[in-house]
């Protein structure tokens, strides 16, 4: 019943933040644009999120192994694929993370250390993101003037580089006090797996390596999205504006992060002075881009065979086990 009544909330959440996204945009001006969509952008958007997953796998790979797992490149690209379509079909932004939890528990590694290592990958692609944001921060003030959108702007740049940094002192300054009790041995140890991973000169440098370019193929798909539709916005515009609405987005209060990405995305645009129809026509293009690639994710769980109502239970548990709401 619980589970209901959160896919209820999340599924009303996405709706209506679409109704009020459409609401609040030229609607001529946002039909013209998909009306001169050029789909060998989108296609071009769509292959960079494949490169994108790849550079995921690489990146969750070496984090398993910190956390004591070994799993080999292939098995972490095929998890990563699985989790790009549970991401599309569960009522969350995290409902991969389940999936990848719930496989590589199958695959020997052990309900902790998946949770560990979903958990880990999961905060830093959050911090290397935040770290992005604060670092176009000078840029991005130089778009954004009105002062309560600055104010949130540095609120939610330092608070997503903050949170992270927090998680790593819990395993090396305040382990004693979490490992007091049950509910927060697990938080203390997988902190613990990340203090190691960072002491791993070579594991850390191929995980700062992975999380910034995949960041860049984010951007830089973002932008082909506005390059299919011949909207005036440039690359730097993009960098400087889309990591606080994706940190926004990560939030799992609907349904694969829609409305509130395309909420988010005009709110950013109209206050940098763009059209607010574009960044509607840019946030509907990226969310459609990976929906395609959670179809390709989707072929590749067919053919691994895993059955599908055991996943969904199973990933529905993980779910709840990574705390996701």
């Amino acid at each position: 019943m619980r589970r209901t009544l959160t896919l209820l909330a999340k599924a009303i959440i996405s709706v209506l933040l679409l109704y009020f996204s459409l609401r609040w945009v030229d609607i001529s001006t946002f039909t013209a644009r998909l009306h001169a969509l050029e789909p060998g952008w989108l296609i071009f958007a769509v292959f960079l999120l494949i490169v994108q997953t790849a550079l995921l796998a690489a990146r969750w790979q070496q984090i398993t192994l910190a956390c004591g797992a070994s799993l080999g490149f292939g098995s972490a690209l095929q998890i990563s694929f699985i989790a790009a379509f549970f991401n599309q079909v569960l009522p969350s932004t995290v409902g991969g993370d389940g999936a990848r939890i719930w496989v590589l528990a199958r695959h020997g590694a052990g309900w902790a250390v998946a949770v560990y290592s979903v958990l880990i990958d999961r905060i830093i692609g959050v911090f290397i993101l935040a770290l992005i944001a604060v670092l176009c921060l000078p840029w991005t003030l130089q778009l954004i003037h009105e002062p309560t959108a600055r104010a949130a702007l540095f609120v939610i740049a330092f608070g997503a580089l903050a949170a992270p940094l927090g998680f790593l002192l819990i395993g090396t300054r305040f382990q004693q006090w979490f490992d007091r009790r049950a509910i927060t041995r697990h938080l203390s140890a997988a902190s613990r797996a990340a203090g190691a991973l960072c002491r791993s000169r070579r594991s850390l440098n191929i995980v700062i390596v992975c999380s910034i370019a995949i960041h860049l193929l984010t951007i830089a798909a973002a932008w082909g999205c506005t390059k299919a539709v011949a909207a005036p916005v440039s690359f730097a515009q993009i960098l400087f504006l889309l990591p606080p609405v994706l940190l926004v987005a990560t939030v799992p209060i609907s349904i694969a992060g829609w409305g509130v990405r395309e909420s988010t995305m005009i709110v950013a645009f109209a206050y940098s002075g763009l059209a607010q129809s574009d960044g509607l026509t840019l946030s509907i293009l990226f969310g459609a881009a990976y929906f395609f690639l959670g179809i390709l994710g989707g072929i590749v769980w067919i053919i691994s065979g895993l059955r599908m109502e055991a996943l969904k239970r199973a990933v529905a548990d993980a779910g709840s086990a990574t705390g996701a709401p």
